[in-house]
């Protein structure tokens, strides 16, 4: 692969491919002062607008419980260096418990005030779900009482009266969150716009790999009460 080309502006230097996926190249870089930072290029590929949304979420948390969006120029991005420990490795080590109160600590800073006006172009969680809804329909048109149409009907159910309507992360889970020189931030946002439970219930079903522990009634009862604290809310409101 052919050494990249970063705008100048940035002053990085050394790239290091450390990451790749169906959407993005992740590089670490040096900047101008020594210390590391990362570079997330976009491929194009057809949900672009969901990386460049998660751009948009970062730039508006100026830093508060995220990384920081430290220079963009097209579908290239300069971020803050979040460190190289997962949440995940907390999880392996010290136990679900305490990788559970970091994740509420991480959701209390994103989800804090902020003095300034929120992206407009973020995607309501309606939105985000029309696959479903669509998949939802054509199995109900086809008379079909499938898992589809149970669950469109709960996210109607529960679109329709939210406790709240606030920017979110969007993809928050253990390999999203990061402990670096600023602590435990959260990486890679979408850029939704919803209630804030969104985040708490992806949290609930990973890491992905560890179906004994999330389907575990004792630890789903311990993130309800965790997280309802949290967003302000009531457990039954969190698992419902």
């Amino acid at each position: 692969m052919d050494a990249p080309t970063f705008p100048e502006r940035w002053k990085v230097s050394a790239p290091e491919l450390i990451a790749e996926t169906f959407s993005s190249r992740i590089w670490k870089v040096v900047c101008a002062d020594g210390a590391p930072a990362i570079v997330k290029a976009l491929k194009p590929f057809d949900d672009v607008e969901d990386e460049l949304r998660g751009e948009h979420f970062l730039a508006w948390r100026r830093g508060e419980g995220a990384v920081q969006l430290l220079g963009s120029d097209g579908h290239c991005m300069l971020l803050e260096y979040a460190g190289d420990r997962m949440l995940s490795q907390v999880l392996a080590e010290q136990g679900d418990n305490a990788a559970t109160a970091i994740a509420a600590e991480v959701m209390a800073n994103l989800f804090s005030p902020s003095d300034h006006p929120a992206p407009p172009d973020l995607q309501p969680l309606r939105v985000r779900f029309s696959s479903l809804f669509k998949k939802a329909k054509i199995d109900r048109d086809a008379g079909e009482k499938s898992l589809y149409v149970e669950a469109a009907a709960t996210a109607e159910r529960l679109l329709a009266d939210p406790v709240d309507v606030l920017p979110l992360h969007g993809d928050l889970h253990h390999d999203n969150i990061m402990q670096g020189p600023r602590g435990w931030l959260a990486i890679d946002p979408k850029g939704v716009l919803g209630d804030p439970g969104f985040d708490a219930a992806n949290m609930f079903y990973n890491p992905l790999d560890r179906d004994d522990l999330c389907s575990d009634p004792r630890r789903i009862a311990h993130m309800a009460e965790i997280f309802a604290r949290t967003l302000g809310q009531t457990p039954p409101a969190i698992l419902d």
